[in-house]
């Protein structure tokens, strides 16, 4: 069975066995308050919050704070209110980063920034298609809260130091991507580019820079989440109290085990994959998450992350989880992806071309 068929047949045992009543009039909003829990927030027939549908987690928010904006953990309404004019303008890149365009302090310079086509070929990024044509949703992507960054601890909306050892473990393994080994093999190749694991893929969630839905199943006794821009299967969370697995078996989202406390989902997740190596860290990454439904349009989403082989300090963040429309479409990422066998195949003939430059003769 391919790749493919086996995440599609999850993927139905998962709606089969977890879709209980869906949500009604779905819609998408932005810039949602957060402040208070709304009484009337839906709920399934047990009398836990719904948290089922489709969410976005789209937003020019950026994980840390930009410099310019030291100090300030909100935006005024005002202050926001015309930024989102700004950013969610026809035309707009959807795929800026948003540390990108907020540590742009002048108007004027967002203004032409914010558009592809204004934008030298470094700055694109060398991208060869028209971004706002192919990545544009049907409501914009603005800012999702009046937060200046997705990282609320540290106050300072930075993501904690390195420890020492952990920044001697990433300079090396930066040095070996630069190396001519890291083409040896596809096994040497990164995750990402092999179709296995990308940065974003929770646990933790984290905006991707586009096909950002996350599809919500809910029974009980298990939660599932599926992501739209993921490689792996989608994540079902036991919430009847069973205990993690051993902590022999590690896996690339690591283990997930959820309970409620009061109308919040608490899941947390242990036992990851050294080789995830999400932002840097280790097989002890430490996952706490918090689900909770705000009003009928929203979920507050907050982590906190910890592996003390990895940072000075555990460190926390919250992403709004917007209510959008269905359906999601599939994301697969193998389909005629052929670039592996490619890539492998310039570095062999890189290979004969500098062999054949350095020993002439031989070469006759």
């Amino acid at each position: 069975m391919s790749h493919v068929s086996c995440k599609f047949l999850v993927i139905g045992i998962a709606i089969a066995c977890f879709a209980i009543s869906p949500l009604s009039g779905q819609s998408e909003t932005q810039g949602k308050s957060d402040e208070t829990l709304a009484v009337d927030s839906p709920r399934t027939p047990n009398g836990r919050p719904d948290l089922q549908g489709y969410w976005t987690t789209q937003t020019f928010t950026p994980l840390e704070r930009p410099d310019r904006l030291a100090g300030k953990e909100f935006f005024t309404e005002e202050e926001a209110t015309a930024l989102n004019e700004q950013l969610t303008a026809e035309g707009v890149d959807p795929s800026m980063r948003g540390r990108e365009i907020l540590t742009i302090g002048d108007r004027d310079e967002r203004e032409r920034y914010k558009y592809q086509g204004n934008r030298d070929s470094e700055e694109r990024h060398h991208i060869h298609y028209d971004n706002e044509i192919w990545l544009r949703t049907r409501v914009p992507k603005g800012l999702s809260s009046l937060r200046t960054s997705l990282v609320t601890d540290p106050p300072d909306g930075r993501i904690p130091p390195l420890i020492p050892e952990a920044s001697a473990r990433l300079a090396a393994a930066n040095e070996a991507r630069r190396h001519p080994s890291a083409f040896d093999s596809h096994e040497v190749r990164p995750l990402s580019e092999r179709c296995i694991l990308w940065g974003h893929e929770s646990p933790p969630m984290l905006p991707p820079s586009y096909n950002d839905i996350h599809q919500i199943f809910q029974t009980p006794d298990h939660l599932v989440v599926f992501t739209e821009l993921g490689n792996n299967p989608p994540r079902i969370i036991a919430l009847e109290g069973r205990p993690h697995i051993s902590s022999n078996m590690h896996q690339f989202s690591g283990d997930s085990r959820g309970h409620w406390e009061g109308d919040t989902l608490v899941v947390e997740t242990k036992h990851f994959s050294d080789k995830k190596r999400w932002r840097g860290s280790t097989g002890t990454l430490h996952v706490i998450e918090r689900f909770t439904r705000v009003d009928a349009d929203t979920i507050r989403y907050e982590f906190t992350v910890d592996d003390p082989a990895t940072w000075t300090s555990p460190w926390s963040a919250e992403v709004p989880m917007v209510r959008t429309e269905g359906p999601m479409f599939e994301y697969a990422c193998h389909e005629g992806n052929h670039d592996i066998r490619h890539i492998l195949e310039i570095n062999r003939n890189l290979e004969k071309q500098s062999a054949v430059e350095t020993s002439p003769q031989d070469s006759k």
